[in-house]
């Protein structure tokens, strides 16, 4: 099997120099990769793409998403392999989905805003999956533990098990940092403690309407944007200076870069 030429449909193409790496005399590491082996790629190379819509790069954006379509192609090939399922039937399943889940659009119950599709959207989830009964099945337990937190309290939030406002939970978090300060020497409360101040913190960003995980994420690249500035202006190494001194060069930093 050869590759498809480049005019032709693009997805085809694409299906088709997957099958040819795959295919006996393919390529030696495309050919021992399984589901298993490749599950890692597919959760960086989405993390990749979201990178690029933070840095608005619309390039790097077009060339991350080609590598998660690799991703998904690469999967459904190993599936079709074993007879599972084909590529046609992952676009095919997700059609039928979106179709299905929006009657408003594609059927005659009309609805007006984006809190009742939402609430239609659960409604026909259970439909399609009737043996989740209790409230919190279907959290992916793989999500990142900030994002799993996040979704297992909307959850539980939908059957009325949730704070009335932000304050409250603010109130919690406040709680919890006490908690967590009165058993810092006790390294293992101090852990129990320390995970249900951030399990607070998330309640607080979905109040907040607030993603956590991109929250933190934030957070971190603008320390890294900080620290590397301090680096690059220090007159002698970072290591080695005084912390007064490593605080004065920070606040330069911050004054810098915002």
């Amino acid at each position: 099997m050869t590759p498809a030429p480049a005019d032709r449909e693009p997805i085809t193409r694409l299906k088709n120099i997957i099958a040819r790496l795959r295919a006996p005399g393919g390529c030696p590491w495309d050919r021992e990769q399984t589901h298993q082996s490749i599950k890692p790629q597919i959760i960086e190379e989405c993390y990749e793409a979201v990178e690029a819509i933070d840095d608005a790069d619309d390039a790097l954006l077009k060339e991350e998403l080609g590598d998660v379509l690799l991703h998904l192609v690469f999967h459904a090939q190993l599936a079709a392999e074993r007879g599972a399922f084909t590529f046609d039937d992952v676009i095919n399943g997700i059609a039928d989905k979106l179709v299905f889940r929006h009657p408003h659009v594609f059927g005659e119950n009309k609805l007006s805003d984006s809190g009742a599709v939402l609430r239609q959207w659960d409604e026909l989830k259970k439909q399609e999956k009737p043996e989740r009964t209790g409230a919190l099945d279907g959290v992916a337990k793989s999500l990142p533990a900030l994002l799993l937190a996040a979704e297992i309290q909307k959850k539980a939030a939908k059957v009325g098990f949730d704070w009335p406002d932000a304050d409250g939970v603010l109130a919690k978090v406040r709680e919890e940092l006490g908690e967590l300060e009165r058993d810092l020497h006790d390294h293992q409360r101090a852990e129990e403690e320390l995970g249900d101040l951030f399990f607070a913190l998330v309640n607080l960003a979905r109040f907040l309407k607030i993603n956590p995980e991109l929250a933190a994420r934030a957070a971190t690249q603008k320390f890294k944007r900080r620290f590397e500035w301090m680096e690059q202006h220090a007159a002698a190494p970072l290591k080695g200076q005084s912390l007064s001194a490593l605080d004065a060069l920070w606040n330069q930093a911050k004054q810098a870069l915002g």
